[in-house]
């Protein structure tokens, strides 16, 4: 299982809605993340709007195909981008900074 990390930074004018948005995730939304092979995703936000993503899944570049091809990933990715600071005309699923692992505790 491949372990993924990312960062984006989120509007400081828009935490609060972003937060709100969070909480209401489309129930197909969420089913595309699990059929995709996002598994153990997670987001935190600090309060001056860094976001930080984590998932596990079998291929990164796999679960990213598969949610490209989602209709539903089209629509939620451009009522986020607003959300993002420096996507310079990319989605937010494009914009992701990756983090490269440097250790785990297994």
């Amino acid at each position: 299982m491949e372990r993924v990390g990312f960062v984006l930074k989120v509007k400081a004018d828009r935490l609060e809605e972003y937060k709100k948005r969070h909480g209401e995730v489309w129930p197909e939304m969420l089913q595309a993340l699990s059929e995709t092979g996002w598994h153990n995703y997670s987001l935190f936000l600090r309060e001056d709007g860094l976001l930080f993503g984590y998932l596990e899944t079998p291929d990164f570049e796999k679960a990213l195909a598969g949610m490209d091809k989602k209709d539903v990933n089209a629509r939620w990715q451009a009522q986020m981008a607003p959300f993002f600071e420096a996507l310079e005309g990319r989605r937010p699923d494009e914009g992701m900074l990756r983090l490269e692992e440097v250790f785990h505790l297994d």
